[in-house]
């Protein structure tokens, strides 16, 4: 099975993370910030991959460090778990729509930290969760998982919608990047022999 547990401890934060990229969707969350929860939820749910995350910040502060922290645990976890990458696909995409949103989300589990981020939400903020976070998260992963990450937003008005289809798209897209290919089993997808 392929899974990994990574425990982040700064001055900042406390970050558990334990994913299992072969499992059901299944998630624990609780980050303590609610939006944060409903995003990771997403990920789990539409990548079929179980995920835990437990989390200690000062967001007495703000959300930044925790929201931050937690894409950078969870990319440290996923770069334990998958591996040496043999017999994957390598290459993930999706589209996901949300009522009048539609976002694109295009991996590589190519060895090289890349985002190209792409979202002008409509607003600033959703509740008490600033949007501005969501490219933090991101970044932390890419940044740790050793991803290129494309996130297009194509269209939207309200920024939840806008936010939810780009974490749908964000978990079916890696579902894809991390299936077994039957065509290729064992196999580096890589010319150069490693990823």
């Amino acid at each position: 099975m392929r899974n990994a547990s990574i425990q982040r401890n700064t001055a900042e934060t406390r970050i558990g993370v334990t994913v299992e990229l072969d499992g059901s969707g299944k998630a624990h969350l609780a980050s303590g910030v609610p939006f944060l929860d409903h995003m990771l939820d997403q990920i789990a749910r539409h990548g079929l991959i179980d995920l835990d995350v437990r989390a200690e910040g000062d967001l007495h502060i703000d959300g930044h460090h925790t929201v931050e922290d937690i894409g950078i645990t969870l990319g440290q976890a996923f770069a334990q778990a998958i591996g040496d990458k043999k017999g994957v696909r390598r290459y993930g995409h999706a589209y996901v729509p949300l009522d009048e949103a539609l976002s694109r989300v295009v991996i590589d589990l190519s060895g090289r930290p890349g985002l190209e981020f792409h979202v002008k939400f409509t607003r600033a903020w959703v509740g008490e969760f600033d949007l501005d976070l969501v490219h933090e998260f991101f970044q932390g992963f890419v940044n740790h998982a050793q991803v290129s990450l494309h996130i297009d937003n194509l269209r939207g008005e309200n920024s939840h919608h806008q936010c939810e289809t780009v974490f749908k798209a964000f978990g079916r897209a890696l579902r894809m990047a991390i299936e077994s290919d039957p065509r290729a089993p064992g196999v580096i997808p890589s010319t150069k022999g490693s990823l």
